[in-house]
């Protein structure tokens, strides 16, 4: 290999996998993507959103960043550098935007409309993959502030027919935590806000890293990292490189180029595009069809093996260097247009890296084949030997918004939301429970994992009622039930939820030894024009953690048994809004934790309990062993306070026949669902109970079941409480903490005197 790429590689990479096999063999651990130069590089570009036709951020970004080598901005927004003078002209070429929406209406009720751009030419479920996930909106000012994309809550489906499809654009709505039209505007939201999803770059695995469209970014983090370390006195001729704009809304950037700069060869570098027909050559809308790992790659209209031209030279630059090097199918770069397109230079070529998961928020690419796309480059551009262990450039992404400060029940919410605890693996998710309780509480573990905490102190015999709280610990996800032969994990689901809200998307497998970026994998078929997600748990879910054999799954300390889920955060929305994955039920589980604390200590002439329970996503499974054993200790509860999500129909999506609850107005009386009918007078008495106190409370009908259901066959009452939730099951939840706070306030007076 070339001692120039080995050095360049080596300084990628931790482990010296470029090495001889015997250097190699003395590395005990699987290897991972090192944060260096490049690296660092490629996480700045690919999360700095840049939506079609709106990538001022990322533009300005760049310009920055070339500022020594007085780089020129056009009106649209392209940046071209360009060194040396006189001939040949060499033009290199790269896209700088990537898919999203802009906003194009709000309604009365606050919620965001959105137009797609580009509006064509992507995957077809490429709006169902923004369905219920965290987003980010600028304002006017500048600001990105954070929103979801509403989804269909799973519990309120069934019976229901003709239910909105998330592929349709017109049922599209973000929720920026706004009640009217008038706080959207107050918060710098008006139409034309670029809208994109939220994003970061994982590493899997060795080398491997995934981002939403990372492909589209490639290009750009290898020419803003090479260009500064090119020697103008040895480039030859004249070399020009523009970072285009609106390459996916009609090449536009690209265009303008051509039209005011001739040039006598051009290398454009980005993903290679789908397309067809090819004679000869089926599903060519597939292509391209080459793996992260395959090198560099040839975007050809026909890959019959044949180079002529630039793509011959580029071929023999990459031979003589020990660059793998392949030709794939790549679609035009230039879209249909009703105006006549500019010529392209009579010398020019197309080259990129592999993606899989193509125009996705899963997308994946291998930073060694963006090593070596940089040298390449590198070389064509016949710059001298680079430094490549020139100090770190870890430009920071877009400036975070900063949280609103959290009152004691935010700051409780916010750690139990950012703990992780699948069915049958809530041990974190306990072990911060016991850590928010005050000191004074004794809490005990059974053998069902549940955790308990008795605050009463009533006599035996006394005519006090039994009273039980109890809210679940778990939260829905994916189990490993075995790893393939080619390295991919095999999981089944926990718990019910609509798949199209986790496949396709980036993910967390969670080991003995800590946590493993992974990406959910989409299933067969996905890029067909009527592909239909799968509906139920027969069919396999399929994990890449960036391995391709078993041994390598275990050298990352992934075992079968482990949970996967979708990472999540805590996230301040406008007003007293809140949006995390798992809301169902760490409020419930925080509320308890509120009113506990409240309580100040063991309750005398009383008898209550609260629980916090196991496996609830799963079939109620702690809250029935609890309720099993109670009854054949001759104590069961007579009334159970069931603290769960009151899944609402407070969205554009959903039927106001019922779970017609809405976010803010308080607490809400769980009177009827798929598991339990509170009696009518009970329902009456909570929410006396409450005007009582002033407490806000609601009550109704919705989805769903709740873990009192599990005693009511031993003779207690389930009076199920809870909140107002939107998009439940889903990344995109959102609640208002208003209600939480109601929640945990009725549940201290409840306890109190009821």
């Amino acid at each position: 290999m070339n001692r120039r790429l080995q050095v360049f590689l080596l300084c990628l990479f931790p482990v010296p996998q470029f090495l001889n096999p015997a250097q190699a063999a003395a590395q005990d651990k699987a290897p991972q993507v090192t944060h260096g130069p490049l690296w660092h590089r490629l996480e700045t570009i690919s999360t700095t959103p840049a939506v079609a036709g709106y990538e001022w951020e990322l533009s300005e970004r760049i310009r920055t960043e070339l500022e020594g080598l007085h780089p020129a901005v056009d009106n649209l927004g392209d940046i071209v550098v360009t060194i040396g003078s006189g001939a040949p002209h060499r033009l290199v070429v790269t896209p700088i935007d990537e898919p999203g929406f802009v906003v194009s209406g709000v309604t009365d009720d606050g919620y965001l409309r959105l137009q797609r751009l580009p509006q064509g030419g992507l995957p077809p479920i490429f709006n169902e993959l923004y369905s219920a996930q965290p987003v980010v909106v600028r304002t006017v000012s500048g600001k990105w502030i954070d929103g979801v994309v509403g989804g269909l809550s799973v519990h309120l489906q069934p019976g229901r027919a003709n239910s909105p499809k998330s592929s349709d654009i017109e049922n599209i709505y973000v929720d920026i935590g706004a009640s009217s039209a008038a706080d959207v505007r107050k918060a710098g939201v008006e139409n034309l806000c670029p809208v994109v999803m939220k994003s970061s770059l994982v590493a899997l695995g060795d080398r491997k890293v995934a981002a939403p469209w990372i492909g589209d970014r490639v290009g750009a983090a290898a020419l803003v990292e090479l260009l500064p370390t090119l020697r103008p006195a040895k480039v030859n001729g004249t070399l020009t490189v523009a970072f285009v704009v609106q390459q996916r809304t009609g090449a536009r950037g690209l265009q303008r180029i051509l039209s005011t700069i001739t040039a006598d060869e051009m290398v454009y570098v980005g993903r290679l595009l789908p397309g067809g027909p090819v004679p000869g050559v089926e599903n060519v809308h597939r292509a391209p069809r080459r793996e992260p790992g395959s090198g560099v790659l040839l975007g050809l209209a026909q890959t019959d093996g044949s180079l002529i031209g630039l793509a011959a030279h580029l071929k023999k630059l990459a031979d003589e260097q020990g660059i793998p090097l392949a030709a794939d199918y790549s679609a035009e770069l230039l879209p249909p247009s009703y105006l006549p397109l500019p010529a392209l230079p009579s010398r020019w070529a197309h080259i990129g890296i592999a993606t899989s998961w193509p125009e996705t928020p899963a997308e994946e690419v291998d930073v060694s084949d963006l090593a070596q796309l940089t040298f390449l480059l590198e070389l064509y551009m016949e710059g001298p030997p680079t430094d490549w262990a020139m100090s770190e450039h870890n430009a920071p992404g877009h400036a975070p918004i900063a949280p609103r400060e959290l009152s004691p029940l935010r700051e409780p919410l916010r750690k139990l939301i950012e703990t992780y605890g699948a069915s049958h693996h809530e041990e974190p998710v306990r072990d911060q429970v016991m850590r928010l309780l005050p000191p004074w509480a004794k809490p005990e573990t059974d053998d069902a994992g549940n955790l308990i905490l008795h605050m009463g102190t009533a006599p035996a015999g006394s005519k006090v009622p039994s009273i039980l709280f109890i809210a679940h610990l778990d939260e829905i996800g994916y189990e490993v039930k075995s790893i393939s032969k080619d390295g991919r994990l095999e999981a089944e689901t926990l718990g019910g939820f609509d798949p199209s809200f986790f496949l396709g998307h980036p993910a967390l497998v969670h080991t003995a030894n800590g946590d493993r970026n992974a990406v959910m994998e989409l299933p067969n078929g996905w890029d067909e024009p009527k592909f239909e997600w799968p509906r139920g748990t027969e069919t396999p879910v399929h994990v890449d953690v960036g391995a391709r054999k078993p041994d390598e799954v275990e050298k990352l300390g992934i075992k079968v048994g482990d949970t996967i889920t979708i990472p999540k955060a805590y996230r301040t929305l406008l007003g007293t809004r809140a949006n995390g994955r798992g809301f169902d039920d760490r409020v419930g589980c925080a509320a308890l934790i509120s009113a506990v604390s409240a309580l100040r200590g063991p309750l005398k002439d009383r008898d209550v309990t609260f629980v916090w329970s196991t496996g609830e996503e799963i079939g109620l499974v702690g809250a029935a062993a609890l309720a099993k054993r109670l009854a054949a200790e001759g104590r069961v509860p007579d009334y159970v306070f069931a603290v769960d999500t009151f899944v609402s129909s407070d969205s554009p999506l959903e039927s106001k026949r019922f779970a017609d609850a809405e976010l803010g107005n308080g607490f809400v009386v769980r009177a009827v669902d798929n598991s339990n009918i509170v009696p009518r007078n009970l329902v009456e008495r909570v929410v006396k109970l409450a005007r009582a106190n002033q407490i806000p409370v609601q009550y109704g009908v919705t989805g769903g079941g709740n873990d009192g259901a599990a005693f009511v066959r031993y003779g207690s009452v389930d009076v199920a409480l809870g909140w107002p939730l939107r998009y439940a099951h889903s990344p995109a939840e959102v609640i208002d903490t208003r209600d939480v706070d109601s929640l945990a306030r009725i549940s201290a007076v409840i306890a109190r005197g009821w």
